[in-house]
């Protein structure tokens, strides 16, 4: 069973000027800082910020959403409309805004009930990745233990949950504000056995880290490692 989202890794071809910016503007505080990589925290998730390298490398281009508290929402789309050109968007009863990052990433913050926290843009809640292969991609993903909660394969996209983290499935297109998926991204989520949902689609993957020897790879201090058909990294933490 998979769970909440753990990080999000960015590239960035200055990880130091793309940290400068989140502190700036969404005032996101650096937990761990080096001349390769910064991470930032984002409520329980870590926003990475990778220099260009080894693989796995941060997302290009990539579409995510952060949280903001409704009662918050006004004051930063006041305060991020002075400096950028937003796109807001109505989901029934919740309002995003968009803008993009030095890097080309599309952020967006959504607007959600978040009563007795201390305020201030929170957790990763969607990620969006380009894939090549639709079809292929969500089934990899539902053998993952994603579940579809909205099927639009006409319009190149499927939106998937584990019921506390959204992810998208794009065809090669533009969303909202002209969004584009990640691609090669790399990021982690929550899983109660990593090496039992591993073992779900090790077939189909382009790599999986070692659960068993059966599988052949190497192992990671974080959980286990996929790089699945499109090239993305998604981590199993347990």
């Amino acid at each position: 069973m998979l769970s909440t989202p753990e990080w999000l890794t960015l590239e960035a071809k200055y990880p130091d000027r793309l940290t400068a910016f989140y502190d700036a503007f969404l005032e996101l505080d650096t937990v761990e800082s080096s001349e390769a990589e910064t991470v930032l925290k984002a409520g329980g998730t870590d926003i990475r910020l990778r220099a260009p390298g080894p693989v796995p490398r941060g997302g290009l281009h990539t579409h995510y959403a952060l949280t903001v508290p409704e009662r918050e929402y006004d004051d930063w789309y006041d305060r991020l409309d002075e400096r950028f050109e937003l796109v807001e968007h109505t989901f029934g009863d919740a309002r995003s805004l968009y803008f993009y990052d030095p890097e080309g990433n599309c952020v967006e913050l959504g607007e959600r009930s978040r009563d007795g926290d201390s305020g201030g843009v929170g957790d990763l809640f969607e990620l969006v990745l380009e894939v090549e292969a639709l079809a292929a991609a969500v089934e990899f993903y539902e053998r993952l233990g994603f579940e579809v909660i909205d099927d639009d394969r006409e319009a190149g996209r499927v939106r998937l949950t584990t019921g506390e983290f959204d992810l998208e499935l794009w065809s090669s297109r533009l969303g909202i504000a002209d969004a584009r998926g990640g691609v090669h991204v790399d990021f982690g989520v929550g899983a109660d056995d990593p090496g039992a949902v591993a073992r779900e689609v090790a077939d189909d993957a382009l790599a999986v880290t070692s659960i068993d020897d059966a599988l052949a790879v190497t192992s990671i201090d974080d959980g286990v490692r996929i790089r699945d058909p499109d090239g993305h990294y998604v981590t199993l933490v347990g």
